[in-house]
């Protein structure tokens, strides 16, 4: 059961086949059973996800089912949720209990969905392999000595691991889709915008974006479906018609002009790496579409210009977390300024505080305009590329990540090597664009996976990419041994 998609388990549900809350207990037992060996959840809801089940199936019976009703599924522990646990991966926030519900978790309630629990995260987002956690780090499914990615690992190695069917994640420079090439399953990162960033816990503001995993394109489309649309309440929420993203999954490729940017095609790349998208873009022109060379020029500036302006969005942040307005308090504080130092530094682990240290130094005075301003001008410039990209494809192609998943422990010591695993992911973040990963085979028997990156809004496009490649090929069907 736990190794079909959401699309066929809804297809049992509605046709009463299973009932919600045999699903849900199936998925709560597997829960119990392995994930003691992966440390993915935080918080488990049983009681909450069993009455949620029984809803749905009052729902069903009633023949008001509809295509996500009483589907399991796990949130990041970045959504507020009302009366559960939202520690953000954080002892800063590890009593605080929501008391609202994030807009995307409002909107997979009112799609019927049942809440298994809340996800393992790097503290804050802020990682590329989930050993930031204050909760320890997350175990790959493939290769438990490995990492899951970062930060939304938790989800990732959940739904890799067949412990719930699909996954909220959120995305500031690939913490979506690198977790899902590194665990094997499928991820997307929506246009900024999209989805709504109400009641998702902010690390950089400009490049947020929240977004689902599961095991398949077609199950991305039917979360996306739930996920996205308008809010009010965010004033970076776009006002702009959805479409139906399972609608288009099954039009042709012909015609389809994949673009290959020319610098993240190099000498660096591993030979196993170039084999496997070699193998990919045969499939592709099987499918009728012609691969062009392009060029971005600007992209090696993506990482350094990210670890400036994200880290300067989290210094600002995290700034209200400091032990009088919100989060944890140190004891017995002498003064004002020891309550502030004290529980900071207490609170928060080492890869936050290092951003914030660098996030404060490049907006203080005197280093504004050498770092802050001048990467927000070199952003505008990374922005332009892709402008003039689409002008000459309609999708960008490229691996998710340089390697496959690296050893617990193996980059805790030097940061700058952990920055570079995000290389091919974080363009997207800082020019807003929709980007997915999807299984594109395996090297040394650990994932690896293939991006899609579409223009603005162009979600149902590379979903139908997606789709089309994954009709073709069984890279995203594996399922890790021992699960």
């Amino acid at each position: 059961m736990h190794k079909k998609t959401i699309a066929a388990l809804s297809k049992d549900l509605l046709t009463k086949k299973i009932s919600s809350v045999e699903l849900t207990q199936h998925y709560l037992n597997r829960i119990k059973n392995h994930d003691k060996t992966l440390n993915t959840f935080i918080t488990v809801t049983e009681e909450q996800a069993l009455q949620s089940a029984k809803q749905a199936d009052e729902v069903i019976a009633a023949g008001k089912g509809t295509t996500l009703t009483g589907i399991p599924l796990a949130q990041k522990d970045i959504f507020c949720t009302d009366g559960v646990l939202t520690s953000c991966g954080s002892k800063m926030l590890a009593n605080f209990i929501a008391p609202y519900n994030a807009t995307v978790i409002e909107k997979f309630n009112a799609a019927g969905t049942v809440l298994l629990g809340k996800t393992n995260m790097d503290e804050f987002a802020m990682g590329s392999s989930n050993e930031n956690s204050f909760y320890g780090a997350v175990k790959n499914p493939w290769c438990i000595d490995c990492v899951a990615g970062g930060s939304s690992g938790g989800s990732a190695a959940a739904v890799a691991a067949g412990l719930a069917p699909g996954a909220t994640g959120t995305d500031t420079g690939g913490s979506i889709r690198q977790p899902a090439a590194l665990c094997g399953i499928s991820g997307l990162k929506p246009t900024y915008g999209r989805v709504s960033r109400y009641g998702m816990i902010a690390f950089a503001s400009s490049l947020d974006q929240g977004g689902p995993f599961a095991r398949s394109a077609e199950d991305l489309a039917l979360l996306m479906n739930a996920m996205a649309g308008f809010d009010e309440r965010d004033s970076t929420s776009v006002e702009r018609a959805v479409p139906d993203y399972a609608a288009t999954l099954n039009a042709p490729l012909t015609g389809l002009r994949i673009g290959l940017p020319k610098e993240y095609f190099t000498a660096d790349m591993s030979k196993e790496m170039g084999a496997a998208i070699e193998a990919a873009l045969v499939v592709f022109k099987k499918l009728g579409a012609t691969i062009k060379e392009i060029s971005l020029p600007n992209t090696n500036l993506s990482t350094p210009v990210y670890y400036v302006l994200a880290p300067a969005e989290c210094s600002s942040n995290l700034a209200r977390f400091d032990g009088v307005r919100y989060g944890y308090r140190c004891e017995n504080p002498k003064d004002l300024e020891d309550l502030y130092k004290r529980s900071r530094s207490e609170a928060f682990g080492d890869e936050v505080k290092r951003r914030i240290m660098v996030g404060t130094y490049v907006l203080s005075s005197g280093y504004y305009d050498a770092y802050y301003l001048k990467a927000q001008k070199i952003r505008r410039l990374i922005c332009q590329d892709f402008i003039n990209a689409y002008q000459e494809v309609d999708v960008i192609l490229s691996p998710t990540t340089p390697s496959t998943a690296f050893k617990i422990g193996e980059k805790a010591s030097d940061p700058i090597s952990m920055y570079l695993s995000d290389i091919y992911t974080i363009a997207a973040n800082l020019a807003g664009l929709p980007a997915l990963s999807i299984p594109m085979g395996f090297i040394n028997q650990l994932p690896v996976g293939l991006q899609l990156i579409g223009n603005l809004f162009d979600e149902a496009k590379i979903l139908n990419v997606a789709h089309q490649y994954q009709q073709e090929t069984d890279w995203h069907t594996y399922f890790p041994e021992g699960f």
